[in-house]
């Protein structure tokens, strides 16, 4: 008895020695952002590490290990309309501006960095961390973090990857075979998407150098300087910080994305906010799982868009549409709605995984978030995407691509439309074919994206900032990349021979000039 206490004491010493202190930044205020923060927060926590968590979505959390930072009043920058699916339907609403979209991340940070909880641990020269891990989406003043205590970044993307990220760890995907994330082209390009992709990527990257990153530099210093000043260190320049990440973990896999040439410091994780305990369906929905004889269709339009929001007119039109299936339709709705059809169902709380990874799930309708397409690949179910904004038309676009999706557009004939989808993919057994081929590559891992972000985590810090996995790319100059300098030199070459043969053949043609003329 006493031998096994004494194995235990050791045992939880060890674990108490190898536990690191992480501070986890998700401080944008969507609800997808939260779920993919919590995530990260409940398998660090599993492995024993202390996490300082800012988020706009704090919890009534008990757990020792977690110190909770209160941001929620970023909320206030998601104002009521700003992705309410009416004012993006009736197109007031400019989901696609980029402009909006910068300044938006722009006030996030101002909002975070000011936060006064946010500032009592920047500007406390006792506090310590192992690695700061920041949710990377259009803003780049949290690199800051890394520089105040003095200890490895590590990025996080929530889409697939694409340029704008990969160039904090390496360089730019070459747009000939690399979409931007705001456009649905599917490789191979035609000779349009490919001077299309090549003039978006230099297009944004010199806006955002003009007018992005200059005010983000001014916040870093304002935000930064004091915090670095006060533990007797100089603050390095923005651009050095920016590019000092030690890795970058991204919401992506290879069965949901495409195989895209990557550096060895992105490593991809996706699915690891899918809890792998996957809880039974609540009493009520059991019941009408258990009733149900055709099979459950799945609408749901995610956590930030509403169903309740969509015109009068649609909402009338689904439901009578609805209504001639043989299928059971479980809708997500935030209201009551009256005179439901005898197979529609609506829930104001839906327990997403337990309902799709049900056998009788056999459709999943839903806005093409990617946090979605990831859970119907998870469980194996196909979808028709109804993309609204942002990354939605490339997920539902890639998963049309791939095989197990239909896309239905927002229109006034969206009843008419989804109707014809529902009963291709239902008619037709190659779309369940396909996401269950896609679910078999998705989970054939070596380990679990969960314990994979554990592990890369922990590495990083054992390493002290893996620098071991950094690309060379990062020291090597955009001109000498594309051999600019080469050119010059033998651009120069050229010129330096004409001249010397322009000189030799007139002075040549002026001696048998003057031996002419003598």
């Amino acid at each position: 008895m006493q031998v096994k206490l004494l194995l235990t004491a050791i045992l939880a010493s060890l674990s108490v020695i190898d536990a690191s202190s992480i501070l986890l930044v998700f401080a944008l205020p969507g609800k997808s952002h939260a779920i993919l923060g919590d995530g990260f927060l409940r398998w660090l926590l599993a492995a024993g590490h202390q996490v300082t968590y800012i988020t706009p979505f704090p919890k009534n959390s008990m757990h020792p290990n977690l110190t909770v930072v209160d941001v929620s009043r970023n909320l206030e920058l998601f104002h009521e309309n700003l992705i309410n699916i009416k004012a993006i339907f009736e197109k007031k609403v400019d989901m696609d501006s980029m402009d909006n979209l910068f300044h938006l991340m722009t006030n996030v940070g101002n909002r975070t960095f000011t936060n006064d909880n946010v500032q009592k641990i920047v500007m406390d020269s006792s506090q310590k961390f192992d690695a700061v891990i920041v949710e990377w989406l259009f803003w780049e003043v949290a690199s800051g973090l890394s520089a105040v205590f003095d200890c490895p970044l590590i990025w996080f993307s929530t889409v697939e990857p694409h340029w704008m990220v990969t160039k904090l760890i390496d360089e730019n995907l070459n747009p000939a075979y690399n979409p931007d994330f705001k456009t649905g082209n599917i490789p191979p390009f035609t000779f349009t998407q490919r001077v299309q992709e090549l003039w978006k990527q230099i297009y944004r990257s010199v806006y955002l150098d003009l007018f992005f990153v200059p005010k983000e530099e001014e916040l870093y210093q304002a935000v930064f300087g004091p915090a670095v000043a006060i533990r007797g260190k100089s603050l390095p320049s923005f651009h050095d910080v920016r590019f000092n990440a030690s890795l970058m973990l991204g919401n992506s896999h290879v069965s949901l994305g495409q195989a895209t040439r990557l550096p060895q410091s992105y490593k991809p994780i996706g699915g690891y906010h899918i809890d792998p305990d996957v809880k039974p369906l609540p009493e009520d929905l059991k019941k009408i799982f258990d009733n149900e004889k055709h099979g459950i269709i799945y609408f749901s339009m995610g956590s930030n868009l509403k169903s309740k929001d969509l015109p009068e007119k649609l909402k009338k039109d689904l439901l009578k549409m609805f209504g001639t299936l043989k299928y059971t339709v479980l809708w997500k709705f935030e209201e009551i709605l009256p005179d439901l059809p005898r197979n529609v169902h609506i829930i104001k709380w839906a327990p997403q995984p337990s309902i799709l990874a049900h056998p009788k799930t056999i459709l999943f309708v839903t806005h093409g978030g990617l946090l979605s397409t990831t859970e119907t690949i998870h469980f194996g179910v196909p979808i028709i995407g109804i993309p609204v904004f942002a990354d939605q038309f490339n997920n539902v676009d890639r998963a049309v691509n791939k095989g197990f999706a239909k896309r239905v557009d927002l229109s006034y004939t969206i009843a008419d439309d989804l109707k014809a989808a529902i009963v291709e993919i239902t008619s037709n057994p190659r779309y369940a074919a396909k996401v269950k081929e896609l679910s078999l590559i998705y989970h054939d891992r070596p380990v679990s994206p969960g314990k994979e972000l554990v592990h890369w985590v922990e590495h990083v810090i054992k390493t002290k900032g893996a620098p071991h996995l950094r690309s060379p790319a990062l020291y090597v100059p955009w001109y000498q990349k594309m051999y600019l300098d080469l050119a010059a030199l033998i651009l120069a070459g050229l010129i330096a021979i004409k001249i010397v043969l322009k000189r030799l053949f007139c002075s040549k043609t002026s001696i048998t000039s003057e031996k002419k003329y003598n």
